[in-house]
């Protein structure tokens, strides 16, 4: 993952970081002056040139992480059961006698 966001190379080592400035940007106008509808489609431009940017993970990654997930909820949701298994009837145990 670290490869596809551009910090290693494929050999693992670290990735040289681009020294170039930064494009320049034409001049726009003040953000309170532009009307709403105009605001709206800048908003929606920038929603878009940073969704570009987002390393999403591949189908493998997610059904990993959900695997993970589901697994440790299964574990959770069985120790939480037993102990309270456990205390209901301890509990119980303590009054009737």
């Amino acid at each position: 993952m670290m490869q596809r966001q551009g910090q290693v190379e494929a050999d693992g080592a670290v990735a040289a970081e681009e020294t170039a400035p930064p494009p320049s940007r034409p001049d726009r106008p003040v953000k309170s002056e532009l009307s709403p509808p105009a605001r709206l489609g800048e908003f929606a431009r920038e929603v878009r040139s940073e969704m570009r940017q987002v390393a999403w993970p591949t189908r493998a990654e997610v059904m990993n992480s959900a695997t993970v997930v589901f697994i440790t909820l299964v574990v959770l949701v069985l120790l939480i059961f037993l102990l309270n298994y456990a205390f209901s009837h301890s509990i119980s145990w303590l009054y009737s006698a």
